[in-house]
């Protein structure tokens, strides 16, 4: 198997993590997560729904495979911990991308075109 163009796999990441922040439902279990200290059980987070346990696995599902929660068992239980660096690393690096450039990099822009 060949390794992707680091373009593609960027890409990818971009799909996987936006798509599972589009739904209502997961980015309100991040923010639980987050309030909670990073870590919750699955039956803890389905608790603090209305929808039908399949459902929540289904959202859980979504967020394990976008790389923003990890999840461990523990006996049981299967404890979902919040990848806050995935979430920064991706949406941080994208929305990025819009910020203004720093002066340094202006300042390096202008000495090339002279150059």
């Amino acid at each position: 198997m060949t390794a992707q163009p680091q373009g593609i796999a960027d890409l990818q990441a971009l799909e996987s993590v936006f798509g599972a922040l589009a739904h209502q439902s997961r980015r309100t279990i991040l923010l639980v997560l987050l309030a909670r200290g990073g870590e919750m059980t699955s039956g803890d987070i389905a608790a603090r729904f209305d929808c039908a346990w399949p459902t929540t696995t289904r959202h859980l599902g979504i967020l394990q495979d976008a790389g923003l929660v990890r999840v461990a068992l523990r006996g049981r239980q299967r404890v979902y911990r919040l990848d806050v660096g995935r979430l920064r690393a991706v949406a941080g690096g994208w929305l990025a991308r819009f910020e203004p450039p720093s002066a340094a990099d202006a300042a390096g822009r202008d000495q090339d075109a002279a150059g």
